[in-house]
């Protein structure tokens, strides 16, 4: 069975979808539209909704309108995303809460806490997307004049995952006895300390909340650089990732099973979801004119504000934005979505407004225009040559496009037999089928 995730990156995944005609712009600060959203996700019985999460306003360094490297229009200001799925986890009902939440600029006392909580609210539907952060200007906020090394903020990220993950073990089974009778409480034998000691943090544990319902809540990941490759494969239940390529996308899964193999992990216990972003028409016809629609807002000032991020040291807005995209200086940013769009400029032969333009677009997801058939053909041909085990489905804007998408792509998949019509259970784990992981102290 295919898996579905759907990214709710308000006011939405293309950089000029919240200027269209249907757009519900307030969708970014307004409660009740997120409410609907995620209903409409759990209608069409999707596994989860993901938020991502920036601590900073992107660009907000160059606000004062002369820097060409100030925001892009759009995505300025949103709900901050834990408390959004806590509240959004006494409205809905099965479906998978996950909100990503950095190692950089959080400690791991805190968000093991708070994602113990939202699975405890939930009744087990509750994920954290570990990341790194790779926005220059969250630093300001957290009393840093640089943001830290790429390589620094993954050795951080390997060791806060491991405290974290041990003060989800923190109580045994049957720790809370609660016995009014005898006035005893808990079982102190039952109760484990972490007296962690390692170079990022020290903590002594426990945990001032109970085991999960989900053993632990399932554990996401989104980096696919090397580092961020063996993060995930050391650590992740669901990976989200960036192909538009069917060989690159097999090559990366290929890869990343491969590396979880190698911790002993069981490969199919990982789960590989590439993002997708569908524009949908009941007739080619129609798509290809919604999709023209939406270009005719993109502004190319805009795109090139997003590629800027992306090019390290190189200042592209120096170079003719019709010449070929040349090789890029490693960034301190996104590095593999930087090789992620040097790859695909040299392999259909973007130039540097064309390269700009799609990451304006979709983020530089893979995008499908079409009818429900035509995208479910690809969507199927993906998971069957072992490209990946499902999708995590980006929306131009909100939310006619993912009404589009539950009304018409899902019975298509439903049609043959690829996606559920039912949820099976009523945790994040059993949607995705991974199991319960071991308490670490009692095996």
């Amino acid at each position: 069975m295919m898996h579905l995730a759907a990214f709710l990156f308000t006011p939405g995944s293309h950089s000029a979808g919240w200027r269209h005609p249907d757009a519900v712009t307030e969708c970014d600060m307004e409660f009740a539209e997120y409410v609907r959203i995620a209903q409409l996700a759990e209608r069409g019985k999707f596994d989860t909704i993901f938020f991502q999460d920036t601590v900073a306003v992107n660009g907000s360094g160059a606000l004062d309108g002369v820097s060409r490297y100030r925001p892009s229009q759009g995505r300025t200001a949103y709900l901050e995303p834990t408390t959004l799925l806590a509240a959004l986890a006494v409205v809905t009902q099965r479906i998978g809460l996950v909100a990503t939440a950095t190692t950089t600029y959080n400690e791991p006392y805190n968000i093991a806490r708070r994602f113990a909580s939202i699975d405890h609210i939930s009744k087990g539907r509750a994920g954290w997307n570990l990341v790194t952060s790779q926005i220059e200007d969250e630093a300001g906020n957290f009393g840093a004049d640089h943001h830290m090394l790429h390589s620094e903020r993954y050795e951080r990220a390997e060791e806060f995952y491991d405290v974290v993950a041990a003060l989800w073990d923190s109580f045994g089974e049957g720790a809370l006895i609660r016995d009014k009778a005898s006035g005893i409480y808990i079982d102190p034998s039952k109760i484990h300390f972490q007296d962690h000691v390692g170079k990022h943090f020290k903590v002594r544990g426990p945990l001032n909340v109970a085991r999960c319902p989900q053993g632990r809540p399932v554990v996401t990941q989104a980096g696919s650089s090397g580092p961020g490759m063996e993060l995930a494969a050391r650590t992740a239940d669901l990976v989200f990732t960036a192909q538009s390529d069917l060989a690159e996308a097999q090559a990366f899964y290929r890869d990343l099973k491969a590396r979880a193999q190698k911790y002993g992990r069981e490969p199919d216990h990982v789960k590989i979801m590439p993002g997708l972003m569908t524009i949908i028409g009941r007739t080619e016809e129609e798509a290809e004119a919604k999709y023209r629609d939406l270009q005719g807002l993109l502004s190319d000032e805009n795109s090139m504000r997003l590629l800027a991020r992306l090019c390290g040291d190189l200042d592209i807005f120096a170079l003719p934005p019709d010449a070929p995209l040349p090789p890029l200086p490693l960034s301190n940013a996104a590095q593999a979505r930087q090789r992620h769009l040097m790859d695909k400029a040299a392999r259909e032969n973007l130039s540097i407004i064309q390269t700009a333009r799609y990451l304006g677009t979709s983020l530089g997801h893979h995008l499908l225009v079409g009818t429900p058939a035509r995208i479910v053909d690809t969507m199927q041909q993906w998971v069957e040559s072992g490209a990946c085990d499902g999708f995590t489905l980006l929306s131009p804007h909100y939310p006619r496009p993912l009404e589009d998408f539950v009304e018409l792509v899902v019975p298509e998949l439903q049609r043959r037999g690829l996606f559920r019509t039912d949820y099976a259970g009523t945790t994040l784990r059993e949607h995705l089928n991974i199991p319960v992981p071991p308490n670490r102290y009692e095996v």
